[in-house]
């Protein structure tokens, strides 16, 4: 069964963004759940999609024939918070950074974001190979001693 002209875009975004999340789609196709994405997807791209081993949405390479975009192509494409987020965060010779630090640093280029979706782009680009997540222990201090065993005045 041929594919309507809305299937075909939303295919193409599939193609564009994989491998992409529900979340991302819903952004994208302006639904109103990630059950609205995955009852599309089933009902109108059945043939044209699939979920890989992290369950991440990813296109046959008939899809990607059918809507003329080669996934090997050196272009990612990705939502436009997301691009912004590649131009903000640390480089790759840089020490890494917090959300809240990406999230300060998109404030100041004039990018109003939330933590939560800026959490959530970085996750993104860290699926399709753009980011890393460096581990780091951030320290946390706590007494060592019964606080009625201390002795602390001020030198004040």
């Amino acid at each position: 069964m041929p594919l309507s002209e809305e299937a075909k875009e939303r295919l193409r975004d599939v193609v564009e963004l994989q491998p992409t999340k529900n979340a991302e789609l819903l952004d994208r196709w302006d639904l109103d759940s990630g059950s609205e994405v995955h009852r599309y997807l089933e009902s109108e791209l059945k043939d044209y999609y699939f979920r890989d081993e992290n369950s991440l949405i990813r296109a046959t390479a008939e899809a990607s024939e059918l809507v003329g975009v080669d996934p090997s192509d050196e272009v990612i494409r990705v939502p436009e918070l997301q691009v912004r987020i590649t131009e903000v965060v640390a480089g790759p010779d840089e020490d890494p950074e917090s959300v809240v630090s990406v999230l300060h640093k998109l404030h100041d280029a004039g990018i109003d974001a939330e933590v939560d979706e800026v959490r959530s782009g970085l996750r993104s680009l860290q699926d399709k190979g753009i980011v890393e997540v460096v581990r780091q222990t951030v320290p946390t201090f706590r007494l060592a001693l019964p606080r009625e065993d201390l002795a602390v005045d001020s030198l004040d």
